[in-house]
């Protein structure tokens, strides 16, 4: 294995240690209040991780948009991850190569990077709005971490077609 390899492997490594507080830690607060006669009163206040969000969008019988979610943020970055293992393992073979134009294929319908910008605008939006805040938790600094990671993995690695299909 190359030692550019190595470091894609390293890397996977890290963005799904980064992936799953990614997931599981609040990413947004919002905090929406109102003033009535001289007094603030909270309207709302909400705090969701990703799959929190997943769970209530489903709860809420917004089925479709959870499994968007579920699919794209969750779903295609593990089974990314999950198959650089066999992808170097068969590194000089047509199949190893197969499933590395295949995870080339699923990277660009991976919506990581998307939700964390997404998220950036809507903490923006937010600041704009004067009876609404909101706060980026920690949650959304470990998924923008797991996007620049996962990407520099993927970047990193190399694999040559086999030598039948040059």
């Amino acid at each position: 294995m190359t030692a550019r390899n190595r470091l894609a492997l390293l890397l996977t490594v890290v963005s799904l240690a980064l992936l799953w507080p990614g997931l599981t830690e609040p990413v947004l607060t919002i905090r929406a209040t109102m003033e009535i006669f001289g007094n603030v009163r909270e309207l709302s206040n909400e705090t969701r991780s990703v799959l929190g969000a997943v769970r209530t969008l489903h709860d809420g019988g917004n089925n479709f948009v959870a499994g968007l979610i579920l699919l794209f943020s969750v779903l295609v970055p593990i089974t990314k991850a999950a198959l650089l293992v066999p992808m170097l393992a068969w590194r000089h073979e047509a199949r190893g190569y197969r499933l590395y134009t295949f995870v080339r294929a699923i990277s660009k319908w991976s919506m990581a990077d998307v939700f964390a910008v997404g998220m950036l605008i809507a903490l923006l939006a937010a600041k704009g709005t004067a009876n609404l805040e909101a706060v980026a938790g920690r949650g959304f600094y470990f998924f923008a971490a797991y996007c620049l990671v996962s990407n520099a993995a993927f970047q990193a690695l190399r694999l040559e077609p086999p030598a039948a299909t040059r």
